[in-house]
Formats: C-alpha cells, structure tokens, sequence
C-alpha cells in the first residue's frame, strides 16, 4: 500500500519557493514600497503641514494624536495588504506557465500547497513592511519596539488575509490583466474604509458598517493602538475581528482551491 504523502514536506516546500520567488522579484519590492511611500511622502506631510494650521484641535480630530502618527500604523498595514496580492498574480502566471497544473495533479494535499503558499507570501510581506515601519517611524516618531513589533504582528494577519483574497479572486480568473482590475476594484474600498486616511467614528452608519466586515480596519486599529496607544474600539475586539475575517478568507481559499481543476 503507497504511503499517504505528508503534509508538512509540501507546506515547506511551497512556503520556500514563494520565499525564493520574493527575492529573485526585486522589481516587485520596489514596487510595493514606493505605492506606500508616495502616501506617506506627499499625502501624509501634505495633510499634516495643512491640520497644523489648526493647532491643539487637529490632536482632538485624531485621538491625541499628530495626523503623520495617525497615518503611520496605516501605512505599514497598506504595505503588507498590498504585497500579500501579489499572491494572487503568481498562481494566475503558475497556470499560463503550467506549473499549476503539474500541483493539482500531484499527491501533495492541496490544503498544504495552498497553505504554505499563502504563509510564504505573507511573511514575503511582512518583511517588506518591517522596511516600511521603520522608515515611517523615524518620520512620524518611535513608537518603541514592542509597539513596532505589536504592529508587524496586526499587519501580518493582514497580509495574510490580503494574500487569501488574492488567491481566491485569481482561481477566478484567467488574465493577470483582468485580475489587476478586480483586484483594485476590490481593494481601493478596502483602504479607504479602514481607516488609515482618517477615522472611521464620523462616517455614514452604512459605511461604518462595511468598515466592520473590512479585515483592514481591524489590523489598522490594532496598529495603531499597539504602536502609539491610540485606538477607536477595544483592541480585544480588533483581535477578535481580524482573526475572525483572516480565517474565513484563509478557509474560502483552501475550500476554492481544493475544487480547482485544469483541463
């Protein structure tokens, strides 16, 4: 009787190769870091020179806080969420190049494949934002390094969450061209209701409510709370809802993926 492949060995092997992949693709790290620098650099001074204007109040709009320490954490999640879709591009070049096809036909369990790809991906992106944290934080100021590393770790679910819906979205399609136009479409709503820009609390109650189904709003309000103590609901709830939303996307995947055939 053969012997039922291991589950680990394919995690591992995946986890590596998305690993390696990351550092041969210098031109996609670049990329992923200029996007969140150019909101940091020209969005972020631009809104702080300009809420200065109003002294002590513009501090009461953001919690305390000053509007570059308010956009800081969110920054450093944008990075991560960004990056963790690229995941969903790589499986739709791994099916024009047919080495997608070489996975499902394979003995590996697809549950491992899919999995250690998304981990690979994900920590891929964390260090990516881990390059980003710093640089925001010599702006915007030191939030210490149990706040940073209390931020990495909102961020990583983040992106772990990000890389699922990529893949979800990619097993869907066909062109990478389509995939870069659901993508944005998905995307862009989701950085604007997380409340990286600005706060949620003053916005439409139906929008508040998409903010709450959005895992990105979680991962920044945990952020935020953890890198400067600043947070606008309980950071229990925020670990609950980010764990919660990045499961269900961790889930759908695998389930999505487990169904993918090729001809």
């Amino acid at each position: 009787m053969p012997a039922r492949p291991r589950w680990l060995p394919a995690f591992q092997a995946m986890a590596w190769r998305q690993l390696v992949r990351f550092l041969s693709a210098r031109s996609r790290v670049a990329n992923s870091l200029v996007f969140p620098l150019i909101w940091l650099l020209f969005f972020g001074l631009g809104w702080s020179a300009a809420f200065n204007v109003l002294g002590p109040a513009a501090r009461g709009i953001f919690g305390g806080l000053s509007y570059l320490e308010f956009l800081a954490p969110g920054i450093v999640v944008m990075t991560v969420f960004t990056a963790g879709f690229g995941s969903g591009l790589g499986i739709i070049w791994d099916r024009e190049f047919g080495y997608m096809k070489e996975l499902l036909v394979s003995p590996a369990p697809r549950g491992a494949l899919l999995l250690g790809r998304l981990v690979g991906d994900t920590v891929a992106a964390l260090a990516q934002g881990a390059v980003m944290a710093l640089l925001v934080s010599a702006v915007a100021g030191w939030p210490g390094v149990w706040g940073l590393l209390g931020g990495l770790a909102a961020a990583a679910a983040a992106a772990l969450a990000s890389a699922s819906l990529g893949s979800l979205i990619a097993l869907s399609m066909r062109s990478p061209e389509g995939f870069h136009m659901v993508v944005n479409l998905v995307m862009m709503p989701m950085l604007f209701i997380s409340g990286a820009f600005y706060p949620v609390d003053p916005l439409p109650a139906w929008l508040r409510m998409l903010a709450y189904l959005n895992p990105l709003y979680y991962a920044v309000d945990l952020a935020r709370g953890l890198m400067y103590g600043v947070h606008s609901t309980p950071l229990p709830l925020d670990v609950a809802g980010l764990a919660a939303v990045t499961a269900v996307a961790v889930a759908a995947a695998v389930a999505r993926f487990s169904r993918t055939y090729i001809a």
